[in-house]
């Protein structure tokens, strides 16, 4: 099926209806993949905590085959003692390099300055239905 080429309307009111009709179609279509995967998540445990053990080799349909695989991941169990260690050895490899924002936006508030960091505005849309 060809998809039909995107045209932009001529007026910006049009394009105001436009965006927030848009955006409640997208709404009702995440909805529906929620509801969808929260289905697909309910079979997996339900696989995952019915497969036999003894099946390693997993179990299969007419579809699909399924196998239960683990992988280690890591999880601090001391922040404490993790903090410490990074500014020990100074690794920050074991960080991911992200802002924690709100912190951030705390201070500012309280007019106290973030070393390094600056404010970045970012143009968005505000849509309201009339």
């Amino acid at each position: 099926m060809a998809k039909k080429p995107f045209t932009m309307p001529k007026t910006l009111g049009a394009c105001a209806d436009l965006v927030f009709t848009l955006r409640q179609e997208r709404l009702a279509a995440q909805k529906v993949v929620d509801e969808i995967g929260e289905r697909e998540q309910a079979v997996k445990k339900h696989l995952i905590d019915n497969l036999p053990k003894s099946q390693a080799g997993g179990i299969a349909g007419r579809l699909a085959r399924v196998s239960i695989t683990t992988k280690t991941i890591a999880q601090v169990k001391d922040w404490d003692a993790f903090y410490k260690y990074v500014l020990k050895t100074k690794d920050m490899s074991l960080l991911q390099r992200r802002l924690g924002t709100a912190a951030v936006q705390e201070r500012w508030d309280a007019k106290k300055p973030v070393p390094g960091v600056e404010p970045f505005n970012v143009v968005d849309l505000s849509i309201v239905k009339v």
